[in-house]
């Protein structure tokens, strides 16, 4: 099980904004979850959509990869990205494998994750090739 643990701020966001997969927070999830997860395994990419409050944002991906004939590893990948101030820049990021399931029922795993977040919309799904855009080194927010 890969997992990277920081201490993401305690206390639920509220406001949401922003685009899913395109700034400096998104940025570091797809650079985490590339050295977390080979590249050639990831098939599909799902972003919901960044919260801000006060100096903060919060993002959180859903990551599918290969992981055998018929099945998918399921990761998550979050950010905290402190946008204003003079921390302004810092970010925590998490890559945590969650699961694994049948190929299947990928979507309903999704769906369950929008519905345990209290996510008033479902995720966008972005194709693996933007997320680390045609080089293999960059995410959609370089390129």
């Amino acid at each position: 099980m890969v997992e990277r643990r920081a201490a993401v701020e305690a206390g639920a966001p509220t406001g949401v904004t922003g685009s899913p997969g395109l700034g400096l927070g998104w940025t570091r999830v797809a650079q985490a979850v590339a050295e977390a997860v080979p590249r050639e395994d990831v098939d599909a990419i799902w972003l919901f959509a960044p919260v801000r409050r006060d100096e903060r944002e919060w993002g959180t991906a859903v990551i599918s990869a290969r992981a055998g004939e018929g099945r998918r590893r399921i990761y998550t990948g979050s950010y905290m990205l402190i946008i204003r101030g003079r921390e302004r820049g810092q970010a925590r990021v998490v890559i945590e494998e969650v699961g694994e399931s049948p190929t299947a029922v990928v979507h309903e795993v999704i769906a369950g994750v929008q519905e345990r977040a209290g996510e008033p919309d479902p995720p966008v799904e972005v194709a693996p090739e933007l997320w680390y855009g045609d080089q293999g080194d960059q995410s959609p927010s370089q390129g």
